[in-house]
Parts: structure tokens; C-alpha cells; sequence
């Protein structure tokens, strides 16, 4: 009986009652500081263009910062999003706080599910955030209703939708810079 991990056909085992979208230490070590924080200032950026005027334009700052929040916790955090959030308001010149409270509110759960996210591939983690990135949006369209004395409808949904719809694109593109580096550790070993 072959007590390696891997069978004679070269192809790892699974445990038993282990889901295939399990895949437990997916990358060696952390992002460096410098790409996460220049990945942030990069789509801040471009969050600064008028293409977010249009309402079901997904919010790609909170999808890096929640992304940057669950796989690089101790470098991202709250005080990151709702400084972003407060630069957001302040460029839209609406309510002050209204990004700030949302950006914040997915940060949290960013930072309370990132162990469990970082067990599961990017499409189940995108299933798993795209609650958070509701309620949060839900919570902050609630308030802004209440203030102007209508409900501003439904449309915002899409832009819930399309945010979490990019969580695995996002996730490929900003992990591509550590398989490079975990590749040539894998090689040189």
C-alpha cells in the first residue's frame, strides 16, 4: 500500500469529504507591500474617471481593498477602506460617509471571512463576498433613501453584481506576480 500522498498515477489523492474547490495553502508567502499598495492607488485612479457615473458600473476599489483585505489582512484593513471611502465621497461630492460606511462595512467582512475565503478557489470566493458586497451596498442605499425621501431603486444590484462577478479576474490578475515567484522557488528546489 503506498502511503505517499500522491498515487502511482502521479495525480494527488483527495480526502475523503473534501470538496474539489478546497485548495488549502494556495500560495507560499505574502504580496509584496509595494504591489499592494501601488494596486490600490492604481484603481483609485481609475475609479476617479466618469465611466462610474453609470449606475450598474461595478465599484472596483472595494472589490481590490476587500480582495487585499481577505489574503493580506495585517496590511489592509478597515482604516484603509474607509480612508479610500472618505476619498470617494469627497470626489463625488455627495453624502459624506455614504462610500466610507460601505467601504468599511465590506472590509469587515472581508477581514471576518479571510480564513475561511482563503481555503476555497476564486469563484467560491466570490460567491462567499457577494453578501457582503450586498448588504453593505443595501445598508448604504437605505440611508441615502431616507435622507432624500426616495428610493433610489434597484439598479445598484447590477453593480453588486458585476463587483462580485470580477472577484475571480481580479483575484487571477493580482496572484500573478506570487505564482511567478512561487514557480521559480518550485524550480529552483
Amino acid at each position: 500500500m503506498d502511503r505517499t500522498n500522491q498515487p502511482s498515477s502521479g495525480q494527488p489523492r483527495r480526502r475523503l469529504g473534501t470538496p474539489s474547490n478546497v485548495h488549502p495553502e494556495r500560495l507560499s508567502g505574502p504580496a509584496h507591500g509595494v504591489f499592494v499598495w501601488g494596486t490600490i492607488l492604481l484603481v483609485w485612479l481609475v475609479s476617479l474617471l466618469p465611466w462610474r457615473l453609470w449606475q450598474g458600473a461595478p465599484d472596483v476599489l472595494i472589490l481590490i481593498i476587500a480582495f487585499w483585505c481577505v489574503h493580506e489582512p495585517r496590511r489592509v484593513g478597515l482604516f484603509t477602506a474607509f480612508f479610500f471611502g472618505l476619498l470617494m465621497d469627497v470626489h463625488d461630492a455627495g453624502l459624506l460617509g455614504e462610500h466610507a460606511l460601505s467601504y468599511t462595512l465590506v472590509a469587515y467582512g472581508a477581514v471576518v471571512l479571510h480564513r475561511r475565503l482563503q481555503r476555497f478557489d476564486l469563484w467560491s470566493q466570490a460567491m462567499h463576498m457577494l453578501p457582503v458586497f450586498l448588504i453593505a451596498r443595501f445598508l448604504t442605499q437605505i440611508i441615502h433613501a431616507w435622507l432624500a425621501g426616495k428610493w433610489p431603486g434597484w439598479d445598484w444590484g447590477v453593480s453588486v453584481a458585476i463587483t462580485a462577478a470580477l472577484w475571480p479576474l481580479a483575484g487571477w490578475v493580482l496572484h500573478l506576480p506570487q505564482r511567478g515567484a512561487d514557480d521559480a522557488e518550485s524550480s529552483s528546489a
